[in-house]
């Protein structure tokens, strides 16, 4: 059974930045990220909704499955870590949750072959609603 993937949003500093990434990031995480990018309407730092999910944004998300509720920040790989619950963009619950917004679900692959189901629950920190615009 396919679904559609929900429309993601993504900025155009954001954008920019990520396609620099993939440009310089080899194999299957890079593709699946531009797979992704390649979906989504791009918008002014200044006009992305506050409820969606942008580079280091703070995001609350619940797997349906198990309903656990995780929040993570989402994170260029350089600045990634577990342990701060900094999730990389290049992780593939890094590029499934990008762009998504409050509400919104995304089904995304975990390693082994199995599917996840996540929705979005909030975006408590968003840089662009906290008047940060990435230069």
């Amino acid at each position: 059974m396919s679904t559609l993937e929900p429309r993601i949003v993504v900025t155009s500093s954001d954008m920019e930045r990520l396609r620099t990434l993939i440009d310089t990031t080899a194999g299957d995480k890079a593709d699946a990220l531009d797979a992704e990018l390649t979906r989504a309407v791009v918008v002014e730092p200044t006009e992305v909704p506050p409820d969606v999910v942008t580079m280091n944004s703070r995001v609350v998300y619940q797997d349906e499955e198990s309903n656990e509720t995780r929040e993570v920040t989402l994170s260029y790989p350089k600045d990634a870590s577990l342990e701060q619950g900094r999730v990389s963009v290049l992780a593939p619950v890094g590029a499934a949750l990008l762009g998504l917004s409050v509400g919104q679900e995304i089904d995304w692959l975990v390693p082994g072959g199995r599917h996840k189901r996540l929705r979005i629950l909030a975006v408590p920190y968003q840089p662009q609603a906290a008047g940060n615009y990435p230069h």
